[in-house]
């Protein structure tokens, strides 16, 4: 009867929130944990077989060239200097050089004291893209390494970076970034130690698989051959860079022990802004690389696997299923009250209400870092869902407010 309709036609509206339901599991399982762990496996699989070839220092070390896009920087530029100065590298195979593009403050000034340094200034401010894209032509190096000027290296960190360039499939070498965190710390600086700790760890397996998926812009190395200007509204520039790279079939290294040590945000507002931008280049770089979207297994089919698990899941379709599942789980244990479906729920209600704690938490400056660790998390996909709107405030800008 017309009884019976209206129960299938429930059945199958509840069937459809079933399997969605288990489709945005999968999802945020796969993405966060799930891939780090089958990366994992497959490393240790591979290394069963083939174990990777030590680096080796060269007879020469090479002239390389440390390359600073600075804007208005005259605070850090004395200990980014000293920094500088210290690396353990010949000195004169290691080019200083500074692009200044739109600097109205002491910057010029503080630099012209180095007699160890090239600048090359004009007064116009068009972003970090176009004093790469200018700088690259004072580049005289076979390789160059990008470094920000309010991040420090360690003393080994260019000889490292040289090291990776002996083997000649490797067109970039990306450092690991570090969070420098401290006590007094909020949960922007906290949450993101964390979040790099765990990042770095995935950089490195999937380098050990076959290559790194792009490079940080607080240290990465490139063939100075192999770079490609891009256009001026880029907002990922590091990211775009070295997956151009990678798409001409070369590697992107992993180098963790070539580091960069910065402060992270200075408060969670100054941390919103950042990872806002960085959420809408994510979505700007996947229109940028469609090419890598293609299925192809044949032509560098294990660089796709990496770059769609990494990051295009991350800056997609995963934060949006993230969001759907407490709707989706409260609509299931109302019409269809599993044990499975009451228990992820208490789960799901237990992580949010943790993170709402570190969310009250850090606006108290209270300090319990395992809090700050779901409010984090969810403040990176929140920040992503926004990123869907705001790209428009971007579109055809190079420039942006600074985090402080």
């Amino acid at each position: 009867g017309l009884g019976d309709v209206y129960k299938r036609q429930a059945m199958h509206f509840v069937n459809a929130f079933e399997i969605l339901f288990w489709i945005c599991i999968f999802l945020v399982f796969y993405t966060f944990i799930g891939y780090g762990l089958f990366l994992y496996f497959l490393v240790k699989i591979k290394e069963i077989f083939r174990k990777p070839l030590p680096r080796t220092e060269p007879k020469d070390w090479p002239e390389v060239t440390l390359f600073i896009a600075a804007y208005n920087e005259e605070a850090i530029v004395e200990a980014k200097m000293d920094n500088c100065l210290q690396l353990n590298y010949p000195p004169h195979q290691l080019k200083i050089l500074w692009i200044t593009d739109g600097s109205n403050d002491k910057t010029n000034e503080k630099l012209a004291q180095y007699p160890q340094v090239t600048v090359y200034h004009i007064p116009q401010r068009k972003g970090k893209t176009a004093a790469l894209n200018r700088g690259i032509q004072f580049v005289k190096t076979p390789f160059v390494i990008y470094t920000d000027a309010n991040t420090m290296l360690n003393k080994e960190a260019v000889r490292e970076m040289v090291k990776e360039f002996s083997d000649s499939r490797v067109g970039c070498v990306a450092g690991e970034k570090r969070i420098a965190v401290d006590e007094k710390d909020q949960a922007a600086a906290g949450g993101e130690g964390f979040y790099w700790t765990y990042e770095s760890k995935l950089k490195e397996w999937d380098s050990r698989l076959y290559s790194a998926v792009g490079a940080a812009g607080e240290l990465f190395a490139i063939r100075t051959s192999l770079f490609e200007k891009m256009p001026e509204d880029t907002l990922l520039d590091d990211f775009i860079l070295s997956m151009r790279i990678a798409q001409k079939g070369y590697k992107i290294a992993y180098c963790k022990s070539a580091y960069a040590l910065e402060k992270g945000s200075a408060d969670i507002q100054n941390e919103e802004k950042r990872k806002i931008r960085i959420a809408a280049g994510g979505l700007q770089s996947i229109k940028r690389l469609g090419n890598l979207l293609i299925p192809n297994p044949f032509h560098l089919g294990t660089l796709r696997f990496q770059y769609i698990s990494h990051r295009v899941l991350r800056w997609s379709v995963t934060p949006v299923a993230l969001f759907l599942l407490p709707f989706l789980n409260i609509a299931l244990v109302v019409v269809y009250p599993k044990p499975i479906y009451i228990i992820l729920l208490i789960l799901q209600m237990l992580f949010y209400l943790a993170a709402f704690s570190g969310a009250l938490l850090q606006q108290k400056k209270i300090k319990i870092k395992v809090l700050f660790i779901p409010y984090y998390f969810l403040f990176m996909n929140i920040n992503v869902l926004k990123a869907f709107f705001s790209q428009h405030k971007y579109k055809g800008k190079g420039t942006w407010e600074k985090a402080q």
